[in-house]
């Protein structure tokens, strides 16, 4: 197993995407034009709808309580009588955007995020999910996860999303260490992991992750392990072992923090080093940006065979040419351009009781926007890509000097034809994507728009 050598760890560990769109957000505009998402929206609906079906977010808010780690679009509360009305908004949503489909949507790939989706009641969510199947199709292969916290996941929800054809399940654990818990406010036993889990497999759900984060407050190499230990018993069929995210200046439940408590730079690297050995050394499959799974889990399936894809919700083994998000700030893909939702709950409900998309900003991609973004979608999906000859100009212009330094360092082979990652490369995928973001090799001022890359 290769060690990574600290001193390049320290030096590409600068603020970077993670890319789940080109250009990314920062660079949006912020006004979009409405009318002309709807007419792209609706011919890019009937092509994709016509080859392989859709992709659909939907974004549920609502937590309990707050977690000081999360950097989510997320409305804390205990009053659980907003879901009829945040649910209500929702189908009034999808069914303006059925008006512009003018046809049954076929939906491959379905997932719930949030906020906490399981804080709202299963007879809630049933009333959502009844009314975007009422009219739409199911093909048998299909990918319908959702996001659950284990403290308030009852076996009913797992019953109910199952009965709707929900295959895969994704539960938080961060860590499993009760100083860290309590620092970041999310208590939460091991126990209660496993119990959800036993009820997941019970049931037949096809995949189960756990989301793992490293570099919060108070986590050393103690802690790490026994995370991972924890994890490892479980034994899920994936682990999204992420970064913590420390971006105060967006995420301002951060700033309860104090930031003495957070590891300093070489602690957090030695926190994935040893996090990342013990995940491989188990039997996972490093798949690239902080995600692992066990060798026969289709996500490495569709690692190895090329067809893996990559968008706003991470890697998906579903390619589908349309992304459709609703819900307050849920963003949509249709392509050529993005368009996200207001981010206020109450400006989201104006918007839709108007009859009116709630989208507020977006970003039509130029010809040289969607070159850039396969590009950099190649190398994170597949670790490799070919170069369009007609491509090269701008290449040699803006790109070949980040390849080269990035090839300097052993992270990359390229040359007139292509890149490809080494398997030391593999570990700064990010960074490499980021010598095709045109966007960001040519902005001075954005730097604090991300977090770091470890």
């Amino acid at each position: 197993m290769q060690e990574i050598p600290f001193d390049l760890l320290t030096k590409y560990n600068v603020p970077i995407p993670r890319y789940t769109s080109y250009p990314t957000v920062p660079f949006w505009e912020e006004k979009i034009d409405s009318d002309h998402w709807k007419l792209l929206f609706t011919r890019r609906f009937q092509e994709s709808n016509a080859q392989e079906g859709i992709s659909l977010y939907i974004h549920l808010p609502y937590c309990e309580s707050l977690c000081t780690f999360c950097g989510c679009n997320k409305r804390i509360t205990t009053n659980h009588s907003v879901e009829k009305e945040y649910i209500d908004t929702l189908i009034k949503e999808w069914n303006l955007y059925k008006i512009l489909m003018g046809q049954k949507p076929v939906i491959r790939e379905f997932h719930i995020g949030g906020g906490t989706p399981t804080f709202f009641s299963p007879e809630n969510l049933k009333r959502l999910l009844a009314a975007i199947f009422h009219d739409s199709i199911v093909p048998e292969e299909h990918e319908f996860g959702f996001e659950g916290h284990p403290n308030n996941t009852t076996k009913a929800h797992l019953k109910m999303f199952r009965s709707f054809g929900f295959n895969r399940v994704s539960f938080g654990m961060q860590d499993s260490n009760l100083e860290v818990q309590q620092i970041i406010n999310r208590i939460q036993p091991l126990k209660n992991v496993k119990r959800v889990v036993k009820w997941a497999r019970e049931l037949g759900y096809e995949s189960i992750n756990l989301d793992l984060v490293y570099g919060l407050p108070r986590q050393d190499l103690p802690k790490i392990t026994k995370t991972i230990e924890d994890a490892l018993t479980i034994r899920p069929d994936r682990i999204a072992f992420y970064s913590y995210a420390h971006v105060p200046w967006t995420s301002r439940a951060q700033r309860l923090f104090d930031e003495r408590d957070l590891p300093h730079a070489n602690q957090k690297m030695a926190l994935y080093q040893q996090g990342k050995n013990m995940l491989i050394k188990a039997g996972y499959v490093d798949i690239g940006m902080d995600h692992f799974a066990l060798p026969a889990d289709q996500m490495v399936l569709a690692h190895s065979d090329g067809s893996l894809h990559r968008n706003f919700m991470g890697y998906t083994v579903q390619k589908t040419g349309l992304l459709l998000g609703l819900g307050v700030s849920s963003i949509s893909d249709i392509y050529f351009g993005f368009a996200q939702n207001k981010k206020s709950i109450s400006e989201y409900f104006e918007q839709i009781a108007r009859q009116e998309l709630a989208i507020f900003k977006g970003y039509f991609l130029t010809k040289t926007d969607q070159k850039m973004r396969q590009y950099i979608l190649d190398i994170a999906c597949q670790g490799r890509t070919n170069f369009n000859e007609n491509d090269l100009a701008i290449l040699q212009e803006f790109t070949f000097d980040a390849l080269e330094a990035l090839a300097s360092d052993g992270l990359l082979n390229y040359g007139p034809y292509g890149v490809e990652l080494t398997e030391l490369g593999k570990h700064f995928t990010r960074n490499v994507c980021k010598a095709f973001d045109l966007k960001l090799l040519s902005s001075e001022h954005l730097e604090k728009s991300f977090s770091q890359a470890i």
